[in-house]
């Protein structure tokens, strides 16, 4: 699965026309690599397992949980295989364990199915997605970008974003969300490209 060559050119010219402030940053930052996975399911273990924890460490506890299962291959079946004890000896917390089970639950039983997700609106996708716990709205918002590659996505509560934001336009302090939807507006319908490019532009320290 990969974004749309065609639609991502347009939306590049859609925002450079738009923005000039984001279009530079275009310039600089490149071509758009970003390629979506569509391994929906273990997206959003991942998801979980990075809440709260730095990158390094989610990426040990992953390590350390696929080792346990078949294939190193993060499934529903396998993980529901597993018991708490061996969860909580890999360093996943209770709480997060809880989340894990519940979304391995809603996944095996049909609450959640990811070929209907596939096919969703937007809106339909992030509420079919939120009813499993510890899954919220930026969460469901990172799975339509990186999971299924939609197009028009922002997610004005996303710390990465507002710190983009915030550097590149003049922003006042303590500004509300509704001020980066608004900005982000100016993006539509390709608002996903536009936040990809403003991730990318924290790692130029200029």
């Amino acid at each position: 699965m990969s974004f749309d060559e065609k639609a991502v050119q347009a939306g590049i010219r859609h925002i450079r026309k738009r923005d000039p402030i984001l279009g530079e940053v275009i310039r600089t930052v490149g071509a758009f690599t970003l390629k979506p996975r569509k391994q929906g399911y273990e997206i959003l273990v991942r998801s979980i397992l990075s809440q709260q924890i730095s990158t390094s460490a989610a990426s040990t506890i992953r390590n350390r949980l696929q080792d346990l299962l078949p294939g190193r291959r993060i499934v529903p079946q396998s993980l529901d295989a597993l018991s708490d004890e061996q969860l909580q000896q890999v360093g996943i917390s209770t709480q997060k364990r809880t989340y894990l089970r519940d979304l391995t639950r809603c996944t095996l039983d049909g609450s959640i199915s990811f070929k209907r997700i596939r096919k969703a609106s937007d809106e339909e996708a992030i509420e079919e997605l939120i009813q499993v716990k510890g899954i919220g709205r930026w969460t469901a918002q990172m799975y339509l970008i990186f999971s299924l590659g939609r197009l028009d996505v922002f997610a004005p509560d996303d710390l990465g974003l507002r710190n983009a934001v915030d550097r590149l336009y003049d922003i006042p302090d303590q500004a509300p969300r509704k001020h980066y939807d608004d900005l982000a507006m100016n993006w539509s319908p390709y608002r996903s490209i536009a936040s990809w490019y403003l991730w990318r532009s924290l790692e130029n320290k200029d």
